[in-house]
């Protein structure tokens, strides 16, 4: 690969997920100023969605900082950003309604969801160490060793590209649970979609980056197995 093509691709790696977090900033900041017509605060949104769903056993707490929300299913804990938490935006129950999303998966032992815990240590080793373990195979000139740290980098891929269904099942559950419970009115659906959209954006982002870097070393392992 040329130094040029090499400069694009390396661009490309970058701009793409900060392109994607550009558009889950702006429409959570567009739509984080939009009060949902039923006057709900992002806590309450949780509450009712988890009660009607039978889920009493999963509590819905605050955390600190600014898009932190997240489920915790070891706590069994849908555990939302302040903003979200007291706030009474849009955005603030279309994303309380997404971490139900998974809290709700969690319960029906998700297929998706149990395979992506199953990767976590696996892929966690993969994201922080094969990059280390394929330059060294690659210094050494130890082949095997290279394509040790490039399976260790597929597992962590896999996890990146199991998320993808998980991130979109729980944004579907989480428009299907809004507005069949009333959280928001039939002109509100759009606006809550597009939150939804974009949050997802992130994870198919990561998830070419992730792809394209994998088939970037399987490609250079292919070539220098021919020299």
């Amino acid at each position: 690969m040329s130094l040029g093509a090499l400069l694009v691709y390396f661009a490309i790696l970058i701009l793409i997920p900060l392109w994607a977090q550009m558009k889950v900033k702006s429409a959570y900041s567009k739509y984080s100023q939009v009060p949902a017509s039923s006057g709900m605060t992002g806590a309450q949104v949780a509450r009712k969605i988890l009660d009607d769903n039978g889920l009493y056993n999963v509590s819905v707490e605050p955390v600190k900082g600014k898009l932190t929300d997240h489920y915790d299913p070891r706590a069994k804990a849908v555990r939302l950003s302040e903003e979200n938490y007291y706030g009474h935006s849009v955005a603030g129950a279309a994303v309380a309604a997404h971490e139900v999303g998974h809290a709700m998966q969690d319960a029906e032992d998700y297929a998706f969801l149990r395979f992506r815990h199953a990767l976590v240590p696996v892929a966690n080793f993969g994201s922080n160490g094969a990059i280390f373990i394929i330059i060294a195979g690659m210094l050494m000139g130890a082949m095997n060793l290279m394509l040790l740290g490039i399976i260790f980098m597929a597992a962590a891929v896999l996890f990146q590209l199991v998320t993808l269904p998980v991130e979109f099942n729980a944004s579907s559950r989480a428009m299907q649970q809004i507005v069949s419970v009333g959280v928001i009115r039939n002109n509100e659906e759009r606006e809550t979609k597009k939150v939804l959209d974009a949050a997802a954006l992130t994870y198919v982002a990561a998830a070419v980056v992730a792809v394209m870097e994998l088939t970037r070393f399987i490609l250079m392992y292919v070539a220098m197995n021919r020299d």
